[in-house]
Parts: C-alpha cells; structure tokens; sequence
C-alpha cells in the first residue's frame, strides 16, 4: 500500500512537472517575443528622458538627412545622448539581467523562490571590495589606485565578490561533493563577517569618505560611461549565454538531486558553473552599480507566477523583464526629483519589500490551506 501511494506520489509529481513543462513552452514561443519588445521599448525610452532638453528626435533627424547641426545646443544633445543617457541605458539593462538571472539560478538550484542573488555572501564580499577602495584608496591601496585608476572601484569589488566564491567553494566542499546547505550556511555567517569589515572600514571613514560609502550603497547607475558597459558585458553577457545550458538542468533539480543525477545531470559540474556564473555576474553588478536590492528576488517570482517553472523561458525571461525593470526604474529615479536623483536602491527596496512580505505571507496561507 505504502508503494501505491510513493507511486501514485511520483506520477503526481511526474505528471506535474510535464505541464510545467508544456506551459513553459508555450510561453517559450510567445512570451520571448513580448518581453524583447518591452526591452526595446524601455531602452529607447530611457533614451528620450532626462532632466536635460536633449531631443532625441531632432539628432536622428539631423544624422538621416545629412545635415547636422553644429550649434552649441546640437553638440550638448549629442554629448548627453550618446556620452550619457546611452551608456546609462545599456548598463542598467545589462545590470538588471544579471541580477534577475541569478536570481532565478539561484532559486532554482536551493528550489526556494526566496532566494536571491546575495544569499551566497557574494554581495557582501563585493561591497567590502568597494569599501576598502574608497576608504583606503588614498592609503594602503594607492599604488594600486595608480595602476588602475577609475576601474579600481569596480575591480576591488569584482574580486571581492571572487574571493567570498573561492571561500565558499572550499568550505562546501566535503568527499569530494558540494554540499549547497553547507554553502548557504557558510555564506551567512561570511556575509555577517564582510557586514563587520564594511563597519569597520566606515568607522575609519572621514566625512566625504562617509558619504561615497552610502551612496554607492545606496545603488546608482550614475556616471555610466561606454568604458563601464565594457567591463560589464565582457563579464555579464558571457554568463547570461550560459543559460541555455543551465535551463534542463534546473528543471531537473525541481525533483531533488539525485533525481537529476539519475536524469543524467553531471550534478557536481552543474552546481559548480552555476555558482560561479551568479558569483561572476553579481559581483560585477554590485561593483558598477552599487547595492541594487530586491531585483533577483521579484522578477523570477514574478515570471513564474506568470508562465510557470520551466526554466528554458523563466532563465532568458527573467533576464529580459530584470533589465527593463531596472532600466525603468532608473528613468523615474532621474525625473521623480529632477534634476537631482533619487539613488536606485532606495526604489527597489520601496517596490521590493512589499513584494517580499506579500510572497512569505502567500506561502503560509498556502500551508496552513
């Protein structure tokens, strides 16, 4: 009787998993091409808003017929099109993918929808990075500084965020395996330590170093430059291509490990490209654009809700909706004060956490139904 109803169970979550699976496709063929008009969309948007009068229009005009204008107003548009709105875009929509794709990686592969793209300790070690650089750059670290220049910030950062990986990767290893609980457990009590590190560094602080350190905190896609969109594509886009190949895997860890390793998952290599995949494309992120919260928790949430588990659609889609949501975002933080701006952090955090609340107290009314 007890094998009947492991059967039965087993069919039921079989059965289960097959119209996941179905109603991912559907939304494969549909919702794909939905969500990359709405990236577009946004992105031409972010271009024609600002505090400044720059006519978008009026420059596209200009270049088509041959004719550009060289007045003062003209050279300032293209300098405010091209030079910074632009850049800002493609950063934050870059920036919101990587954040929104981990975010669902890292659901997928602990099989909680809470989980976030910090749970591993990463965004921790990359703020202690950028910490360290603005506190001691003129110190300790200025022969480093002289190397690197204005990339050291985001460098420190990266490095940060590599080295918390690293750490983790040793303490959660055991016979061979990567235990994830032990990880998840080992990168609390290590982002309890980068908190500690960060406090300190501000203790050392002096006045200015106290206000760079909470807004950069704070999350800004501010003073993005085409350098910066660089440095993050060659880090963020090669992450991203690796969805495809992480999509069957996730849908297999939805039954549990070994049913994966059983369904021909190399469980061991997969969990390993996973982490350093959310480890190298939130490490990157937190150091261009400072603590952006909350992205990598809702937007996964929200496409599964919409289109189910699948993780061939929910992978690309979270990564589509997380950079249009950012990039949106950053367009009304630039005009809700303008002209001075409003730190993209603080309205993540405003949409986020309501959001975060309204996701604990729907599981429980789900558990106690």
């Amino acid at each position: 009787m007890a094998l009947n109803m492991e059967a039965g169970q087993d069919d039921s979550a079989s059965g289960a998993r097959r119209a996941g699976l179905d109603r991912g496709a559907r939304a494969l063929a549909f919702g794909l091409p939905a969500l990359s008009l709405l990236a577009l969309v946004t992105l031409l948007l972010s271009v024609m808003t600002g505090a400044s009068a720059a006519s978008v229009t009026a420059l596209i005009k200009n270049l088509l017929l041959g004719n550009p204008d060289t007045s003062v107003q003209a050279l300032r548009d293209r300098i405010v099109i091209f030079d910074v709105r632009m850049p800002r875009a493609a950063l934050g929509f870059l920036v919101g993918a990587a954040l929104a794709a981990t975010g669902a990686t890292m659901q997928g592969l602990f099989r909680n929808p809470l989980a976030d793209p910090g749970v591993l300790g990463v965004s921790s070690g990359a703020s202690l990075g950028a910490v360290s650089t603005i506190v001691l750059g003129g110190t300790a670290l200025a022969p480093l500084g002289a190397v690197l220049g204005i990339f050291m910030l985001p460098v420190m950062a990266f490095f940060g965020a590599l080295a918390v990986t690293y750490i983790l990767y040793r303490l959660g290893r055991r016979d061979g395996e990567t235990q994830i609980a032990t990880m998840l457990i080992a990168g609390i009590a290590i982002s309890a330590l980068g908190m500690a590190g960060t406090g300190l560094l501000i203790y050392m602080a002096n006045d200015s170093q106290i206000r760079d350190i909470t807004f950069w905190s704070l999350g800004s896609l501010a003073g993005s430059t085409w350098q910066k969109v660089a440095v993050a594509a060659a880090v963020i886009l090669p992450a991203l291509l690796t969805l495809p190949f992480l999509a069957r895997g996730l849908n297999a860890f939805t039954l549990g490990e070994a049913a994966a390793f059983h369904m021909g998952v190399p469980v061991e290599r997969f969990k390993r490209v996973a982490i350093v995949m959310v480890a190298a494309a939130t490490g990157v992120s937190v150091a261009l654009s400072g603590g952006i919260v909350f992205i990598g928790m809702i937007v996964p949430h929200l496409i599964r809700i919409a289109a189910g588990p699948d993780h061939r659609f929910l992978l690309p889609a979270s990564a589509l909706l997380g950079g249009s949501l950012l990039v949106a975002a950053d367009m009304i933080t630039r005009v809700i004060v303008a002209p001075a701006e409003l730190p993209i952090g603080i309205l993540t955090a405003l949409l986020g956490a309501p959001f975060f609340l309204w996701i604990l107290l729907r599981d429980r009314s789900g558990r106690v139904g």
